[in-house]
């Protein structure tokens, strides 16, 4: 039976020293925080969390470090994506044997899958290294260039992998994310992935979603969720407005993730900086993200 994750998971950032060296001591600190935020569990080593600028070993490192210091109600899952998929295979194998929730996988984004059923015989050749956990394909064509429809992949990743949990669905086609939460009776683990518009997501079925900005901004999209739920849609698109309108002057900025560190570290949680080739803000660029966060 799949667990269907109830509330928000954040994808946290990978805490650095200033030249550039993990800032792993921080992570107990972190995880605290995000918990008494309302915060149920991380995507660790995501896109928020600089992967793809990480090595293998660090990735490693940040996986153990979030697994060893979580409590058992938060869950952990570690993102194992990767362009080789034998590194794929040995990050979700250490995930098993570090004790982490589950496990994700983006498509490979250099060599392209030709289709759907590439795509789904790389995912299960990662899940096969960690068969007792929870995996998520993670979508996100917007960087993967994997633009298949997800319900292709759900039907055939349905008899294909068996600890397919579902997909952490980050992209704005919401026919196709209504049809991947209604899919033999709502079967899979479909969680949302755009915080600015998580209001449609909740609209179109969402139980559980995964996002940035839910590492400073939890309780505004908890008051969205709870709002929904109550049937209150007039106090939740408020409530939404002010989510997205603050994540459009965050982008505004033209900082990129240096930026969402930057706000991370304004709200009271020093994550460092950002590694090349992320930019990180000047003086005048904290201000601007100072004032974008100014309504939490």
């Amino acid at each position: 039976m799949i667990e269907h994750i109830d509330g928000l998971i954040a994808a946290p950032f990978v805490p650095l020293h200033e030249n550039g060296d993990l800032s792993l001591e921080t992570v107990p600190e972190y995880i605290n925080l995000l918990r008494r935020d309302g915060v149920c569990g991380a995507f660790v080593n995501g896109t928020t969390g600089e992967h793809a600028s990480l090595t293998i070993p660090e990735r490693l490192q940040v996986a153990e470090r979030w697994a060893a210091s979580a409590p058992d109600d938060f869950k952990v899952i570690v993102h194992v994506g990767h362009t080789c998929q034998a590194d794929c295979r040995l990050m979700a194998s250490h995930a098993r044997e570090i004790g982490a929730w589950g496990i994700g996988a983006m498509a490979p984004y250099f060599f392209l899958p030709a289709s759907v059923g590439d795509l789904v015989e790389w995912c299960a050749g990662i899940a096969v290294a960690a068969p007792n956990l929870p995996f998520y394909y993670y979508h996100i064509p917007s960087l993967s260039r994997a633009q298949f429809p997800m319900i292709d992949f759900l039907t055939q990743a349905a008899r294909r992998i068996p600890n397919l949990a579902g997909i952490k669905f980050t992209f704005e086609d919401l026919d196709d994310y209504q049809r991947c939460v209604e899919f033999e009776n709502r079967r899979f683990d479909i969680l949302f992935g755009r915080d600015e518009i998580l209001l449609d997501g909740l609209e179109r079925g969402s139980r559980g979603a995964v996002g940035s900005t839910y590492n400073f901004a939890a309780p505004l999209y908890l008051r969205i969720i709870d709002r929904f739920r109550e049937g209150d849609l007039k106090a939740a698109r408020c409530f939404q407005k002010t989510a997205h309108e603050m994540i459009s002057r965050l982008v505004a900025t033209g900082w990129g993730i240096g930026g969402f560190k930057a706000a991370m570290s304004i709200a009271g949680f020093n994550c460092g900086p950002a590694r090349p080739p992320l930019r990180n803000p000047d003086e005048e660029g904290r201000r601007k993200i100072g004032e974008a966060i100014s309504c939490l």
